[in-house]
């Protein structure tokens, strides 16, 4: 039998397409005067998926992952596009937790995304995320830099506004488990490339796009946050 590089290609790209598996792009994201706003679904790659992965999300694909106790909200996302860590196993308080599966508080250990950014001005950058939540266990991210996981992107939290696309930037404490603000940011100490990265906290997270600022708010459209 003579191996067909062509047709391996064809094969591998069309295994992606059917499962939802995003490949990655390799895009240069560049912070401009403090400020830096990327799409979710504009990653460069996803590693640790061995037990949860991130999909795509959009009019082209629908999930074929099970369980997902919810439908799409791709519509209402930015760029009608997102990405969501599945199997989604864990939706209540009822559900059984399974460290290392469908919950990690350790960061970097599951689905992780990463992102190579250009920093022109180094120094603190607030992040935000904005997410759609719809219960009460698919509302916790990590966030991470260069590899690293400091202790001011662990935890990141989602309270309000469930059944939408909401940004938040907050912390979750054992004295505040809905988050604090202005706890979660990354010290970026020198310019050039660099890499950010986001991994799971809790399966069925919705994830549409992130920002990372100097300043603690910043004005999306119409609406600041």
């Amino acid at each position: 039998m003579v191996f067909n590089i062509r047709d391996f290609l064809v094969f591998i790209i069309f295994i992606l397409i059917s499962c939802n598996i995003p490949a990655g792009k390799s895009i240069v994201h560049e912070e401009i005067k403090g400020f830096l706003e990327v799409e979710a679904e504009d990653f460069e790659n996803q590693e640790l998926t061995d037990i949860r992965k991130w999909y795509l999300i959009d009019a082209d694909h629908e999930v074929s992952v099970e369980p997902d106790g919810d439908g799409n909200h791709y519509t209402t996302a930015s760029g009608q596009a997102y990405l969501e860590i599945l199997p989604d196993t864990r939706r209540t308080h009822e559900d059984t937790l399974l460290a290392g599966e469908n919950f990690s508080n350790e960061p970097g250990k599951l689905g992780v995304l990463n992102y190579k950014v250009k920093i022109n001005n180094p120094g603190n950058y607030y992040v935000w995320v904005r997410a759609f939540s719809t219960g009460t266990e698919d509302n916790g991210l990590h966030v991470g830099l260069n590899g690293e996981w400091v202790e001011s992107g662990q935890r990141m939290q989602w309270c309000e506004d469930k059944d939408k696309w909401t940004w938040a930037s907050k912390q979750r404490m054992p004295e505040e488990h809905c988050g604090i603000e202005e706890r979660i940011y990354l010290e970026i100490k020198e310019p050039g490339i660099h890499t950010i990265s986001f991994s799971m906290r809790e399966d069925g997270f919705e994830f549409d796009k992130w920002v990372i600022s100097k300043e603690y708010h910043f004005k999306d459209g119409k609406d600041v946050y």
